[in-house]
């Protein structure tokens, strides 16, 4: 059942924190951290790539098995104490755990390794806050809470990258710092915001009569994810090796390629919260999602044709403005568009975890993909022009889920 009582700006301040955090700590390592210890241009570089790729899709990996096994525990919780709040709490210290061995170890396979446990806790984590969305919100704060989780998407990026280059931290210390922010920032947020125990009518029947993974047999539901998932591979070509693009496909020293990295993530960073706020206000108001996700798609696409096109520093910059805007209102709708699509009411947490996962697998199956790509031509105009190609792809495919009747805000 759809809660019908509208949250208040302590609410929406506390969730938005929590998924700062969460983005924080995910994409730091992505973007800086892993690709400054696996890089070996004292040797082949492409070695590096591959290695970045392959530990990136072993986490992502992880991620997808996490996130809807234990939304579909939380959904049959019990507890007194909330269904979302013990799992939300055993991600953040998982996540904060793993993230400080990562940056003690060496290799590939170690690194790889601690990634997986950074990858299952934040994975835990993003599926108990995601689930809050269905159980607390009603259809039409929908769309300002899946803004919250897009613009936090992209604030984090600068945050974290912004806080290792600038304070010139070396790879352990920026480490230590984000478990720090995890376990400092995701602790509160779990345990301020409200949890209430599941009544009787909201928990799934002991016996229960649905098939196996019902919501994947529902057609549009199952449209929405396919398309979600081609979007996100797309966007993780475009983005997931941003820093050996400077480095080895145009050539910068390594500490201007930071400096470079950090600038080209302002730009995105500034577009996504300028997409999301936007585009989560107008989805709101009219309850037309489907629409403005396909567009956000497109607007996705045009990014990797303009590095293809122009493989240059100041086209990549416009490059990043372009993948700010369409990442960022296609994270914000649609989210907000696949929780008006949960098909079972009693398996939220589950469902919404699945629908990270298409999040997870893009991550996944983006880098090491683009690592291939890689190595087959020598160079990164392969990795834009399928993020390109993919991008359009995965708005076709959104096409295909109906929207479902609007619930505009109320004046």
């Amino acid at each position: 059942m759809t809660p019908a009582t509208r949250v208040g700006a302590t609410w929406m301040s506390l969730f938005t924190l929590a998924w700062l955090a969460i983005w924080t700590v995910q994409l730091t390592p992505v973007q800086l951290l892993l690709p400054l210890q696996l890089d070996t241009p004292e040797d082949d570089w492409i070695r590096g790539v591959v290695s970045s790729g392959l530990v990136l899709g072993i986490g992502g990996l992880a991620g997808i098995v996490a996130g809807p096994l234990v939304g579909a525990i939380s959904d049959r919780s019990r507890s007194a104490r909330g269904r979302r709040r013990p799992w939300a709490l055993l991600g953040v210290w998982v996540s904060a755990i793993f993230l400080v061995l990562t940056g003690l170890v060496e290799g590939p396979w170690l690194v790889g390794a601690c990634w997986v446990g950074v990858s299952t806790g934040v994975s835990v984590a993003s599926a108990a806050f995601t689930a809050l969305i269905a159980d607390q919100l009603p259809s039409s704060q929908r769309g300002a809470a899946s803004s919250a989780v897009g613009s936090s998407q992209a604030v984090g990026i600068v945050l974290g990258v912004g806080l290792v280059v600038l304070l010139g931290l070396g790879v352990l210390s920026g480490y230590l710092l984000l478990a720090g922010v995890i376990a400092v920032v995701g602790t509160l947020s779990a345990v301020l915001l409200p949890d209430p125990p599941a009544a009787a009518s909201d928990r799934p029947p002991r016996a229960e009569t649905r098939p196996r993974l019902a919501s994947l047999r529902d057609r549009d539901f199952a449209w929405m994810l396919s398309g979600r998932l081609v979007t996100n591979i797309g966007n993780a070509l475009g983005t997931a090796l941003f820093l050996f693009f400077l480095l080895h496909g145009l050539g910068q020293p390594s500490a201007i390629a930071q400096d470079n990295l950090l600038m080209l993530i302002v730009v995105y960073t500034v577009f996504v919260v300028i997409a999301s706020v936007l585009t989560g206000i107008v989805s709101d108001r009219t309850g037309r999602r489907r629409g403005l996700t396909i567009a956000a798609t497109v607007v996705q696409a045009a990014s990797g044709v303009v590095i293809v096109s122009f493989p240059t520093f100041e086209a990549t910059l416009v490059a990043a403005a372009l993948m700010g805007v369409g990442y960022g209102a296609f994270s914000t709708v649609g989210l907000a568009f696949a929780t008006d699509l949960l098909p079972g009411e009693h398996d939220h947490a589950r469902d919404l975890g699945i629908v990270n996962v298409t999040a997870a697998l893009g991550q996944l199956i983006g880098p090491v993909l683009g690592a291939a790509f890689v190595a087959l031509v020598g160079g990164f105009w392969l990795v834009f022009l399928m993020a390109a190609v993919l991008s359009l792809v995965g708005g076709l495919m959104t096409s295909l889920a109906r929207q479902p009747e609007p619930v505009p805000a109320p004046r």
